[in-house]
C-alpha cells in the first residue's frame, strides 16, 4: 500500500514538471522550513490536528545593504477530520522591492491505511509588489535604462497546489505554491519585463526517530527546483531532549551551514532560532544570515499531542 501511494506521490509531481521554460528562483528561503510548511504546501493546513500559528522571521546576509529581509505569518486548523483550512502571510524586502503574499490554503485529507492520511491541498491568494527605484545607487543616473517608473501596490493573483502523506512520525510532501508566471512589472522604458514569477516546485520530508523515551531524532529535507535555476537542497537534523529542548544542524547544499535551537517554553508555545554561515566566497561580505520564530499551538482538552511528532 506504501509504494502504490508514494507511487501516486512521484507521478503527481512529474505532472507538475512537465511543460514548462526555463528562469530563475525568486522564493523567499528559510532554515527552519520544518515549522514553517503551510509556507510551501497547502496541503499541510489542518495537519497538527488544532490551531496552531508561527510568526517567522529572518534576516538575510547581515551586513549587507539592501539584503532580504522577510516576515512569515500562518496559522492553520482543521474544520473536521476531512477539511483543513490556513492563511499565510508573507513580506519580503530585498533591496528597493518589497512583495506582501496573502493567501488562504485548503486541504482535504483521506486515511490511507492505519495512523496515516493524504492530504490534497489549495492555495489562491495575492501577491502585491512596491518598488521604489530611488533606493537604488545608480553609478549613471542619466541612463534611461536606470529610470522606470516607480510600481505602487501591483497586485498579481497566485494559485498553488500540494499533496502531503503523513503520520504520527513521517511526513512527505510535494507541492507547487504558485502555479502562475505572472510578470510582476513591466516598467521599463523599452517595454522588457523587469521581473517575472516563475513556477516552483517543493518536495519536502522529515521522519521522527525515538532513541529513547528522553531524546527524539528528526532527520529533514527540503528540496526546491525552479525552471532555470540550480536545484536547491536543505537537509537538517534535529534532536529533541526531554520534550523541551531542540537542537540541531542543517546544511544548504553549496551555500550554507546552519545551526538551531528550539524551546518548548509552555505546552502551547515554542521558540526556535537558527543562524547560518555563508559557505561561499560571499562570507567576506555578510555577517550570516538569522531567523527565529514563534509557534503556538491551541490543544484540544480531549487531543493534548502526546505522540513523538514535533514537525
Amino acid at each position: 500500500m506504501m509504494n502504490k501511494i508514494l507511487n501516486i506521490l512521484i507521478l503527481i509531481f512529474l505532472c507538475f514538471l512537465s511543460n514548462q521554460t526555463v528562469t530563475a528562483q525568486q522564493d523567499a528561503q528559510y532554515t527552519q522550513y520544518m515549522y514553517n510548511t503551510l509556507s510551501v504546501n497547502p496541503a499541510y493546513a489542518g495537519s497538527r490536528d488544532m490551531l496552531s500559528a508561527v510568526l517567522l522571521h529572518r534576516s538575510q546576509w547581515v551586513g549587507v545593504d539592501g539584503a532580504p529581509t522577510t516576515q512569515t505569518l500562518s496559522g492553520h486548523t482543521p474544520l473536521n477530520e476531512k477539511v483543513g483550512v490556513g492563511l499565510n502571510i508573507m513580506n519580503d524586502r530585498i533591496g528597493p522591492a518589497r512583495e506582501t503574499v496573502v493567501d488562504g490554503n485548503f486541504s482535504y485529507s483521506i486515511e490511507v491505511f492505519d495512523e496515516a492520511k493524504l492530504n490534497f491541498g489549495l492555495k489562491a491568494g495575492a501577491h502585491l509588489l512596491d518598488v521604489d527605484y530611488s533606493r537604488l545607487n545608480i553609478y549613471d543616473e542619466t541612463d534611461a535604462n536606470f529610470q522606470p517608473n516607480n510600481v505602487d501596490q501591483k497586485i498579481s493573483p497566485q494559485v498553488g497546489l500540494g499533496v502531503m502523506l503523513y503520520s504520527d512520525k513521517f511526513y512527505v510532501g510535494l507541492s507547487a505554491p504558485n502555479l502562475l508566471e505572472t510578470e510582476h512589472f513591466d516598467e521599463s522604458p523599452n517595454g522588457s519585463s523587469v521581473a517575472k514569477e516563475r513556477i516552483g516546485y517543493y518536495l519536502i520530508s522529515g521522519y521522527v526517530f525515538e532513541i529513547s523515551s528522553d531524546v527524539k531524532f528528526k532527520p529533514a529535507i527540503l528540496s526546491k527546483l525552479v525552471t532555470g535555476s540550480p536545484l536547491q537542497v536543505d537537509v537538517s537534523a534535529n534532536f529533541l531532549l526531554y520534550d523541551t529542548f531542540t537542537i540541531g544542524a542543517a546544511y544548504r547544499w553549496s551555500s550554507a551551514v546552519s545551526a538551531m535551537a528550539g524551546f518548548q517554553i509552555t505546552d502551547s508555545l515554542l521558540l526556535g532560532v537558527a543562524y547560518d554561515a555563508d559557505t561561499t566566497e560571499f562570507s567576506e561580505y555578510s555577517g550570516g544570515s538569522f531567523e527565529a520564530f514563534l509557534r503556538f499551538d491551541l490543544f484540544k482538552s480531549y487531543n493534548k499531542m502526546v505522540t513523538p511528532r514535533f514537525f
